[in-house]
């Protein structure tokens, strides 16, 4: 049996391939079931997400090619682009790949959490489905424990490195309650609707989104739910002052948001802090709000060489993580040696049975025509020892004639102990 990874991900694949290859979760069960019902497939498990699709399983060597052959039905008109983006990792590559990714070590981001919560799903709708057996089971639960001792010993996942994530994190240092606070966000686009998900994250309840056309605003505020409303960009000057975090990210040429205008805010908020973040180019706040007592503002560049300083500690921080990844893998391999070496003793120990219930049958044979019992007791012991020894007589021979001696020491260390030897 072989442990196989097979799919894409963001090195391999361009994102309009990665969407069409992906399975919704609803067919996910299904889809299972059919590969499984290949016949040397005999354990399964899909992830896919926005930026991998991979299936894992446990199957006879001659399998891959029948796995590698259904992923590629599952989507025809893809084959040809498929082609080149698939990877494909067998055994000690295929657990190891699976440690990587539950840890974030193959993540665009490097060392994000959200990838093992995405494994865990996987792993849930397998065992749902019935197409986990005893060897994915141990897999991803040792996949699992990699990677709660990376977040737990290594500092991989712990500082942001993404803008709008270093924004988020950077509140903290301002204010306590984060379930206290209102934030507004101004735009509606990709960096905003990531901001907003993770000031869910850091629990901040009510926000605000303005948006120079209403609807994308009502649409982000309804998909974000809670406490969250929509504005127009004209009704800033109302909302100003309500908030405690401000997030802006436009297209607009020139500022939106002046320093007058925050200079009333604060009075109205009786000079209560804010904290304000311009992702903007060019930018969306007067630069000179900053010099207010009460502002705190940073701008991109403020916080891209936050996050770079961050990629660098993470990157260092990946080193250790490898090395906690190797071990898992060494663990995870080590226990597969002793599943194999427990079927290689059944298996020798059901042929050492089947050799003595012959010779046995034949002494009672002998006994029944009325040969003398000690005769047929020293021949039962004759063939017993020729039957048991033949098998090693004959790989000590092959043994013998391999130059390097290895084998045949291998044999001697197994069949011969220094004190049996003569």
């Amino acid at each position: 049996m072989v442990l196989l990874a097979l799919g894409l991900n963001h090195r391999t694949a361009p994102v309009q391939l990665r969407e069409r290859v992906s399975f919704a979760p609803e067919r996910i069960p299904a889809a299972l079931g059919d590969l499984v019902r290949l016949p040397a497939v005999h354990e399964a498990a899909i992830l896919s997400t926005c930026n991998r699709t991979e299936i894992y399983c446990r199957l006879a060597p001659q399998g891959v090619r029948a796995a590698e052959d259904w992923f590629l039905d599952q989507h025809p008109d893809e084959r040809a682009a498929l082609g080149d983006a698939l990877y494909r990792h067998l055994d000690a590559d295929g657990v190891r790949h699976l440690m990587r990714v539950a840890c974030g070590l193959d993540s665009l981001v490097l060392g994000e959490p959200q990838i093992l919560g995405q494994l865990k799903q996987a792993y849930r709708q397998a065992c749902a489905a019935g197409t986990l057996g005893p060897q994915l089971q141990r897999l991803f639960h040792s996949a699992f424990a990699a990677a709660k001792q990376v977040r737990s010993q290594t500092e991989l996942g712990v500082n942001p490195v993404s803008v709008a994530y270093a924004a988020v994190r950077l509140a903290r240092r301002i204010f306590a309650d984060p379930g206290r606070l209102t934030a507004l966000l101004i735009g509606a686009g990709e960096t905003i609707e990531l901001a907003a998900r993770h000031l869910r994250e850091q629990g901040v309840r009510r926000m605000i989104v303005a948006n120079r056309t209403r609807p994308r605003a009502q649409a982000l505020a309804q998909a974000l739910g809670g406490a969250c409303e929509a504005i127009a960009l004209d009704q800033l000057g109302e909302h100003l002052a309500e908030a405690d975090i401000v997030i802006s990210s436009t297209a607009s040429p020139l500022p939106i948001i002046g320093k007058g205008a925050v200079e009333r805010a604060l009075r109205r908020r009786k000079h209560r802090p804010m904290y304000m973040v311009d992702l903007a180019v060019p930018r969306d706040i007067e630069p000179e709000v900053g010099e207010l007592a009460d502002v705190y503002l940073y701008n991109i560049d403020d916080l891209e060489a936050l996050v770079e300083e961050n990629r660098r500690s993470r990157q260092a921080a990946a080193v250790a993580a490898e090395a906690i990844v190797a071990r898992k893998v060494d663990e995870f391999l080590a226990w597969q040696r002793s599943l194999e070496a427990v079927d290689l003793i059944r298996r020798y120990r059901r042929r050492a049975e089947t050799l003595g219930e012959a010779t046995v049958a034949r002494a009672l044979r002998r006994l029944r025509a009325g040969e003398a019992p000690e005769a047929v007791l020293h021949r039962l012991g004759r063939e017993l020892v020729q039957r048991l020894s033949h098998a090693p007589t004959a790989a000590f021979h092959r043994a013998a004639r391999e130059p390097d001696g290895e084998a045949l020491a291998w044999l001697r260390r197994l069949l011969c102990p220094p004190e049996e030897e003569d």
